[in-house]
């Protein structure tokens, strides 16, 4: 899919930068956070007076954008207990409306290049203040002796992190003449040039058409046909390394480049030492420079590279094309698993171009990838960036919830409320597309007698398999799925309950039933113990649960 390259100069058309980015580019009065839907976080620029009117700063815009927040002093603390809760009494100010804390995820110095470039190449705009607090937060995380980037916003400056950020600065509008600019390619160059950059760096010039995928080691998409048992089988790797090979092995296997334009013919310019047409490209595969090297290729790692660059030079078509289709597949089921935020940054983005370049512009799917765009971009005082996830809204709820039980804060009245707002967000049935999707999933498999019977061989064949009778223990643990999702129709826990206390014996125990465990796939395992733990448990949470529902009718 080819990019409208009139459009495309208009939406990323030159600034006027100042030398430092030290003050705002923009009137940071008119910034606000927009917390919605369960936990998403986007930044909103007011442009008019009468928006500001209508939607006033509050304490958490002013805090994340360092504007002072003038809260009376606090009595000093006399003893660990009296700071302790003098801190949550501050911490208290940060959290948001619904009941969660929101906050910057931000440190890692190659995330806001793939925004840039992977929008860039789809044509995706961002508004004239983005890009202005993008430009600023580059420039203010520039080292500040030799005006590179490293790998995050503390570390020394590499090929990998100068090379994706310059670009960055170039497209975002920063002229090549603007001192910034010049520092940092003086930088770059000291460094040897882009063709040093580790892997990922290639990966995205190449996409933009500023490096060549000759000059890149293989990224076969065929290993997505290779049989699950195999050893090394994507599948089995660390999930942000697999979720990121899918969409490169795609865009590698099509050998996809931007059309050529004017800012990419002068990047070829800009970023190497020598004249881009007379690189020896295939040289320069595992041409990565020492400052970017944290652990070297091994022998082995090379040799396997060698070998499949054999086999690039004779790849089988239908093969291509069979996992060309495959990796597509999956990059669909990400998407549409996460709503089009996919596992993180890198392979959102990633996500993004393969779309683009197979659907195009003029879909749903473009549109919801521009939404959810927006969740990783976060602005501070020093400019925006791009987070490694969406937020870290779990883990902040979850440790402050945890602090505040502890040290016995959570006993106190004026933090009660606080927490009760905190608890609440916590996903359940009536705010979260995914607990209703689990809740229906197990409804559709509840028996006409109430309960839940599922057969160990659903293990085996990786899909559902009843089993020939309900079981005690599964319907303990799919009743009380729907009661910690907070499931408001009573009429399907009082049917699985009235099934476990219909199994129950005179004495008080439950019969054994099928085994309860597997593992390795397809070997099981007994955990007899489970039919009277989970019982209990079950039927005295029930209980209380469904006498709670009565008194909300």
């Amino acid at each position: 899919m080819a990019t409208d390259q009139s459009r495309l100069a208009q939406l990323y058309s030159p600034l006027d930068i100042p030398e430092s980015g030290k003050e705002p580019l923009t009137d940071y009065s008119r910034w606000r956070l927009l917390v919605n839907d369960g936990g998403r976080h986007t930044w909103r620029y007011m442009r008019t007076d009468e928006e500001c009117q209508d939607w006033p700063q509050n304490e958490v815009d002013k805090y994340w954008l360092g504007i002072p927040l003038n809260l009376p002093e606090l009595p000093k603390a006399k003893d660990p207990l009296e700071a302790a809760r003098n801190g949550f009494t501050f911490y208290k100010h940060l959290q948001s409306h619904d009941g969660h804390w929101a906050g910057e995820y931000g440190g890692p110095m190659f995330l806001l290049p793939g925004l840039v470039i992977g929008s860039y190449i789809a044509g995706m705009p961002f508004t004239l203040e983005e890009r202005l607090e993008m430009i600023r937060y580059l420039m203010n995380r520039a080292h500040p002796e030799d005006g590179g980037w490293g790998i995050h916003i503390e570390g020394h400056s590499t090929v990998f992190g100068t090379a994706l950020n310059y670009v960055a600065l170039r497209i975002l509008g920063m002229d090549a003449d603007h001192p910034v600019a010049v520092k940092a390619r003086e930088c770059l160059h000291k460094l040897g040039g882009a063709t040093g950059t580790p892997a990922w760096g290639k990966f995205w010039l190449a996409l933009l058409n500023v490096y060549d995928w000759e000059g890149v080691n293989p990224i076969p998409p065929e290993l997505w046909l290779l049989p699950d048992w195999i050893p090394f089988h994507p599948h089995r790797w660390w999930i942000h390394t697999r979720n990121v090979y899918i969409p490169m092995s795609y865009l590698y296997g099509i050998r996809f480049q931007m059309e050529e334009n004017d800012l990419i013919r002068s990047l070829r310019q800009e970023l190497y030492t020598t004249n881009y047409h007379s690189i020896d490209w295939p040289a320069q595969r595992n041409n990565v420079a020492s400052v970017d090297i944290y652990y070297p290729h091994t022998a082995v790692l090379d040799t396997l590279n060698a070998i499949l660059g054999m086999y690039e030079g004779c790849a089988i078509p239908p093969a291509r094309k069979a996992a060309l289709k495959r990796a597509y597949e999956l990059i669909v089921y990400e998407d549409e698993n996460t709503d089009y935020q996919t596992i993180g940054p890198v392979s959102k983005m990633m996500n993004l171009v393969c779309r683009f370049v197979a659907e195009g512009a003029d879909n749903e799917v473009y549109k919801q990838h521009a939404i959810k765009r927006a969740d990783f971009m976060w602005l501070g005082p020093d400019g925006m960036r791009m987070c490694g996830t969406n937020g870290s809204q779990l883990w902040d709820i979850g440790f402050i919830s945890q602090a505040l039980v502890e040290t016995g804060l959570a006993n106190d009245d004026e933090n009660k409320e606080s927490l009760r707002k905190a608890l609440e967000w916590l996903d359940n049935y009536s705010n979260s597309s995914s607990v209703q999707r689990a809740c229906k999933f197990l409804l559709s498999h509840q028996r006409e007698d109430g309960g839940w019977g599922e057969s160990y061989k659903t293990c085996e064949l990786a899909s559902w398999v009843e089993h020939e009778n309900t079981q005690v223990v599964q319907t303990c643990w799919a009743t009380m799925a729907l009661m910690y999702a907070e499931y408001p129709d009573p009429k399907p826990i009082e049917r699985a309950v009235k099934l476990v206390m219909s199994r129950q014996l005179p004495d008080g125990s439950w019969p054994q039933e099928a085994i309860e465990g597997v593992f390795n796939k397809n070997c099981a395992i007994s955990y007899p113990n489970f039919k009277f733990s989970f019982p209990i448990w079950m039927l005295g949470k029930a209980h209380a649960y469904l006498k709670a529902l009565g008194e909300r009718e």
